[in-house]
């Protein structure tokens, strides 16, 4: 089961997000994302647990609870969605518009 964390302090680190969810059975993985461009984290997370009866669980205990001095928002995660590709300028395809094709 794949767990999204939201509403994580900017303080909090894959092991201390870790530590939060062994409390309810083995964790596969846990990973607080970062910002590429700044390296710092931007608030979410996610975590990878094996059992779905301890997963269900820690949502259900987790889910508004106050961790690090912040309200965090636990939810099972849900399938990332495909976005078009960009090409090298930016543009997601498509055409038209002022100046078309000139460069």
């Amino acid at each position: 089961m794949n767990i999204f964390i939201a509403g994580l302090s900017f303080k909090v680190n894959d092991t201390d997000l870790a530590g939060l969810f062994e409390e309810y059975g083995p964790i596969t993985s846990a990973k607080v994302i970062i910002d590429r461009q700044t390296g710092k984290s931007k608030g979410y997370g996610f975590v990878e647990m094996d059992d779905r009866t301890a997963g269900g669980k820690a949502i259900a205990e987790l889910n508004g609870a106050e961790y690090d001095g912040r309200t965090i928002s636990v939810s099972e995660a849900r399938p990332r969605e495909e976005r078009p590709k960009n090409d090298f300028r930016g543009n997601r395809g498509g055409g038209g518009g002022y100046n078309r094709n000139r460069y």
